[in-house]
């Protein structure tokens, strides 16, 4: 999964014009059966997943930007089977349609567990162009990995500023996630994870907005050292880029 050209959308065979299945109840119900009956017992028992942070998304309401490094196959399954039902239940996954939505039932199987959209990281523009958007508009969350693809080291890329975009056209908030472990879980050309359950952090960091007069490079600047300070720190708990104003001297980020 990816952001690639998450702004603009792509084609991948998708058609932007409806959106009905992100919305259907029957799309939502089969989700969680694939998503918590299925793929978390899965990744609890070839993992040992812990999710820390979750009181920093309280009061998050409202679509919304997941934002996270990128390492792993096993990211977007850790995502949607161990976030907070809450954050999870209509969270759409952008994922590369090159990759993805190759072959039909690779797109069927990643439809159903993780409820994709397809986004061309070529550059190209389809029927599908502006997906990102228009789902955040039609009130749905979306995860993004704005590296573009995965690190093959586990070090993070830089990001590329889609989703910063997106947030800054939507007026929806990122929500922040730091990813620990799923590199060494299961790196690159593995296809299933390491034996012994190894360990994996899922930090959840506060909602961050735009600063204003802030442009979207910066603001998709901010966003990455935010998530390699969580990282570094190992913890979800980060005051980021010093507190600002406000009644109680909060951050704009603790604010929102």
């Amino acid at each position: 999964m990816t952001e690639g050209d998450s702004a603009r959308g792509g084609r991948g065979g998708e058609d932007a014009s409806s959106l009905s299945r992100y919305h259907a109840r029957w799309h939502r119900a089969m989700r969680f059966v694939a998503q918590r009956l299925v793929l978390r017992p899965v990744v609890s028992a070839v993992t040992t997943t812990t999710v820390e942070g979750t009181d920093n998304v309280d009061s998050l309401r409202g679509p919304f930007v997941v934002v996270a490094n990128h390492c792993s196959h096993l990211d977007t399954g850790v995502l949607v089977s161990q976030l907070p039902y809450r954050l999870t239940k209509r969270l759409t996954v952008g994922a590369a349609a090159d990759y993805f939505y190759s072959r039909w039932w690779v797109k069927a199987l990643t439809s159903l567990f993780f409820n994709t959209y397809p986004i061309e990281r070529t550059g190209g523009r389809g029927r599908n162009k502006g997906m990102s958007q228009r789902l955040l508009t039609s009130g749905l969350p979306i995860l993004l990995f704005p590296e573009g693809t995965r690190s093959r080291d586990g070090v993070m890329r830089p990001f590329k500023p889609g989703a910063a975009v997106l947030c800054s056209t939507s007026g929806v908030p990122c929500v922040p996630v730091a990813l620990l472990g799923t590199h060494q879980a299961m790196p690159v050309g593995r296809f299933w994870p390491a034996p012994g359950r190894p360990p994996v952090r899922v930090l959840i960091g506060r909602p961050m907005r735009p600063h204003p007069g802030e442009t979207a490079r910066e603001f998709s600047d901010r966003i990455a050292q935010h998530i390699s300070t969580m990282m570094t720190m190992q913890t979800p708990y980060v005051v980021g880029d010093s507190r600002r104003g406000g009644p109680e001297g909060r951050s704009q980020e603790e604010a929102s």
